[in-house]
């Protein structure tokens, strides 16, 4: 039985004791105080996050979740749906780029099938746990029941602790699913009260026409559902996507296990912003990769609470900017871990 307001009641702050120590040691590197910038800052959070002065990265893991959306019956992706179980297939041939770039990184690959609309072959790398065959289509019902959110979510929970337990200590996520900006943009208008049309996105590269769709599609659904904004699951439930719950799932697991998980881009920044709303001590488990192209993906992550670390001008997603977010989350540790210190090395840290 998976109980979701007893898993949020297990999160806990940082360890600030521990940060402590660990702000210590980084001012006695080697170096100006700071001069690592961001990269101190990740050192610093990784240590509050695992409760371990010098954490070290040993296993990683890119999990990413596949579902379909109702929506693009309304004309607002420039891909058919079926491109969805496509994507999937050539994510377990091992073609795609998160492929290549988990590969580069040495992350683990694990895909989960919460919606896609067909029904995909089995294979190693791929986790069945089909919750409906895509989302209703959210411009005329609720995308789903917050039964299948909730299924979802857990399925994504699952999934995270499975990796966790095997020894991962560094997650990254993804996604696929034709439509899903659509409807990350409606939960970023949704919590952030912004105009549509300011925060919405050409997605897979939609032209003018199909954009009006997409605008005119989303408006709908807001207007339609109206869900409270204290109320995070119904506005999930009702605008948002399986595979959308799946990655909150995956950030809850990461913050109960006190593992850092790392948000990709516009749907992993949904997701995360859902995550902070059902939770807001989320956030401080949270690191962001890059900052996508998506027009509203700024202020998501602001609304989250969270900065990018790469700007590549990205926005594939399938976990593409978490992957190559690793590498910077390894090397701030290693600074941390193998630099010498002015105390240990006999450096003077003045000019006297």
């Amino acid at each position: 039985m998976f109980d979701l307001k007893e898993k949020l009641q297990q999160i806990k702050p940082l360890d600030s004791a521990v940060m402590e120590e660990t702000k210590l040691h980084l001012a006695d590197l080697t170096k100006p105080p700071g001069s690592l910038g961001v990269m101190e800052e990740i050192a610093l959070l990784v240590a509050g996050i695992t409760g371990k002065a010098k954490p070290q990265i040993r296993k990683k893991t890119s999990i990413l979740m596949a579902a379909d959306h109702g929506v693009v019956e309304e004309g607002v992706s420039a891909y058919p749906a079926e491109v969805t179980a496509q994507m999937v297939l050539n994510f377990l041939n091992g073609g795609a780029a998160i492929n290549v770039l988990a590969r580069h990184v040495g992350a683990e690959l694990a895909v989960m099938d919460l919606g896609v609309a067909s029904d995909l072959p089995d294979h190693p790398l791929l986790w069945k746990r089909k919750v409906a065959y895509g989302t209703a289509n959210m411009a005329r019902e609720a995308a789903m029941t917050e039964e299948q959110a909730l299924a979802a979510i857990k399925n994504g929970y699952d999934l995270a602790e499975h990796f966790i337990k095997q020894g991962s200590d560094l997650i990254g996520t993804g996604e696929m699913g034709i439509g899903n900006t659509t409807a990350s943009t409606a939960l970023l208008v949704h919590f952030a009260g912004v105009p549509v049309r300011q925060v919405t996105g050409r997605g897979t590269g939609v032209d003018d026409e199909r954009l009006k769709l997409k605008i005119g599609a989303i408006e709908k659904a807001l207007h339609l559902h109206k869900p409270p904004l204290d109320a995070p699951l119904k506005a999930l439930a009702a605008l948002g996507g399986l595979e959308i719950a799946g990655l909150v799932g995956v950030f809850i697991a990461c913050a109960v296990n006190r593992i850092p998980a790392i948000v990709d881009g516009f749907i992993s920044a949904a997701a995360a912003l859902v995550a902070t709303r059902l939770h807001p001590g989320i956030r401080e488990y949270m690191l962001a990769s890059h900052l996508s192209e998506e027009p509203g993906h700024r202020l998501m992550l602001d609304l989250i609470g969270i900065k990018p670390v790469l700007h590549m001008r990205m926005r594939l997603g399938e976990g593409t900017g978490a992957a190559l977010a690793m590498q910077i989350v390894e090397a701030s540790l290693k600074i941390l871990n193998e630099m010498a210190t002015f105390s240990g090395a006999g450096v003077s840290t003045s000019l006297q």
